[in-house]
This record gives C-alpha cells, sequence and structure tokens, in this order.
C-alpha cells in the first residue's frame, strides 16, 4: 500500500493540470449525467447497500481536501469556491503493481453538492472500473 507521502506526491501531480491528464475532460454532475449512469432511481433509497464500495477505504483528512485509499484506489475529494460557487472536484485513480494510473475527475456544484450525489457518483464510478478491469483479465485469460 502507498505511504502518505506518495499518496500526497501523486495528487500534486495529477491536480497541476487537471485539463490535460483527465482522458474524458472534467465530469460534470448533473441531472442528464445522473439519468445516462442509472443513478436517478436509487439516490432516494435509505439504507446502505452491503457492496457499497465507498466504506472500504482508510481516510486522510487536512484542510484542502479528503484522501481515501485502500489497496484498489485512489480518490481525493477537494472542495473549492470557484467565482463564489461551492464546488467539489473528486479525482479517482486505480493503483496496478503498487502503482497509480490516474482514471477520472469529475465536479459536483449547486444542487448536485452533496455528499449523497458525490459517494453515489464515485461509487458508479467505482464499480464501472472494476467491471471493466475484470472484462480485460478475462479477455487476457481466454487469449
Amino acid at each position: 500500500m502507498l505511504n502518505p507521502m506518495e499518496i500526497e506526491d501523486c495528487f500534486r501531480e495529477y491536480s497541476k493540470d487537471l485539463n490535460n491528464i483527465a482522458h474524458d475532460g472534467i465530469i460534470n454532475v448533473d441531472l442528464t449525467l445522473l439519468n445516462e449512469l442509472g443513478l436517478l432511481k436509487d439516490l432516494h433509497k435509505a439504507y446502505e447497500e452491503p457492496d457499497d464500495l465507498t466504506q472500504y477505504f482508510h481516510v486522510l483528512e487536512s484542510a484542502e481536501k479528503v484522501t481515501l485509499f485502500n489497496e484498489q484506489f485512489l480518490i481525493w475529494i477537494v472542495p473549492k469556491m470557484e467565482q463564489d460557487i461551492p464546488i467539489t472536484y473528486v479525482l479517482i485513480a486505480s493503483i496496478n503493481n503498487k502503482k497509480p494510473s490516474f482514471e477520472v475527475v469529475f465536479t459536483t456544484s449547486g444542487v448536485y453538492n452533496t455528499p449523497k450525489y458525490v459517494l453515489k457518483v464515485l461509487q458508479h464510478f467505482l464499480l464501472d472500473m472494476l467491471e471493466t478491469e475484470a472484462t480485460l483479465t478475462a479477455f487476457e485469460h481466454d487469449q
């Protein structure tokens, strides 16, 4: 597992040029995205799902950000003010062979800038990354 200094170095590297490092661009969470991802139907459930991936992380907090990490992922949740509007950036990196690889960044603002939306979208991206990895592994195994 990475140590806190390595995690901080990764954050500095990734955050200095988000627009170029984010191969899918910075994804803005809005009603259209939530609908496209199929997340609207489950947003108001009062229970926590037993496979909720957002529960299985170590947490590092600082004045600047919250860092979540485990053996598979590094996640930075960074609240900011842009033009007097609160916005949250979420950066996600996967860890393969003890080396982080930047995957996706999304932002929430306005009515979507709540823990409920941030965690639901985060969980969607983590599950998507795990499914993609499983598919690639199965494909490589069949070759």
